[in-house]
């Protein structure tokens, strides 16, 4: 895991070499004929990328994109209607049945599949009408890192490309640099405030809540940690009942609209006696953990991950577990 994770900064330096031209079609494609609704379908750390990219689409584009509960495709046979529908799939193996079934089902309905997948000739691979490698290489971590952070890279690729925006594209081409810098970060501080830990909250919001989701996810898979991700928004809505004296928070509060409010709110659950963890760019009041900027504050996100990952690999091994062989889990889980 360590070893793919410190390797997602030069998969993304291939990731962005390639392909331009297909990104570009793409996005051509989506300004010449708008369309009427957008999916993503995905699950786990792929559903958290898709997430991302959903986000930046609707922060930036103006257009509502849902996940879609692929049960209903593969359980209730749902009719779907498919004019003018775009579907967007993620996926780091293309295995999945209940990913392929939905988008053979929108292909053959008549609307435009992509598939983002890191798995050439995968049944995925086949049932989509545009095919986008992640580039990561072979992962053979069962915890999904370079190729969450590559799959991450592909969705900014997408709107860049729909948006035309030069500016988000050449912040992309310096992304490999950035991401070198993030993971140097030291988050030592983290691994001995939560080698004890048995529960906690990861908060995150806009752009930064997909990474907090992940960052949950890989806390239970690699520590063993009951970690559940809420927004900064969310968390005040109930959540924060629980939060009790020495309560552990990962606070991910990267630049952006939704920075100040997240620093608020660290601040506020210290002194309801949480310990907080506030990772946030140098020189926020607080933070305990750095965050590395990039060349556009969108991807600030994806910078994040990349020094968490690191951590939560130490803090598996910190707390007497193996993060390469993370209980009840394989790399590859078929789900219908």
């Amino acid at each position: 895991m360590l070893e793919e994770c410190l390797s997602a900064p030069a998969a993304v330096a291939r990731q962005l070499a390639a392909d331009q031209n297909a990104y570009a079609a793409l996005g051509d494609s989506l300004r010449a004929s708008p369309p009427s609704s957008l999916l993503t379908v995905a699950r786990g750390s792929s559903d958290h990328a898709a997430h991302f990219m959903a986000y930046l689409m609707m922060a930036r584009l103006g257009r509502v994109v849902t996940s879609l509960p692929m049960s209903l495709i593969t359980l209730y046979q749902s009719k779907i209607a498919c004019e003018g529908l775009v579907s967007f799939a993620f996926s780091q193996s293309g295995q999945s049945p209940d990913l392929v079934v939905p988008t053979k089902f929108f292909r053959e309905g008549g609307a435009r599949t992509v598939a983002f997948v890191n798995a050439a000739g995968s049944p995925l691979a086949e049932a989509a009408e545009h095919v986008f490698s992640l580039h990561a290489g072979p992962e053979n971590s069962v915890a999904a890192t370079k190729s969450y952070i590559t799959q991450l890279v592909a969705g900014a690729r997408v709107v860049a490309a729909w948006q035309g925006d030069e500016d988000l594209a050449a912040a992309l081409q310096q992304l490999p640099d950035d991401l070198v810098k993030a993971a140097s970060l030291r988050w030592d501080t983290a691994v001995e405030a939560l080698r004890g830990a048995d529960k906690l909250f990861v908060i995150g919001r806009g752009t930064s809540l997909p990474i907090a989701l992940e960052a949950a996810l890989k806390f239970k898979e690699t520590c063993g940690i009951q970690a559940e991700a809420f927004s900064g928004a969310e968390v005040k809505h109930g959540p924060m009942a629980l939060v009790e004296e020495g309560y552990p928070l990962l606070v991910f509060a990267p630049r952006g609209p939704a920075h100040a409010g997240l620093v608020a709110l660290a601040e506020e659950m210290r002194g309801r006696g949480a310990r907080v963890l506030l990772a946030a760019p140098a020189g926020t009041p607080g933070a305990e953990l750095e965050l590395a900027c990039t060349g556009n504050e969108d991807l600030d996100p994806i910078a994040a991950v990349q020094s968490f990952y690191p951590m939560v690999e130490a803090l598996a091994r910190a707390r007497g577990l193996n993060p390469d062989q993370p209980r009840h889990l394989a790399k590859v889980t078929k789900t219908h």
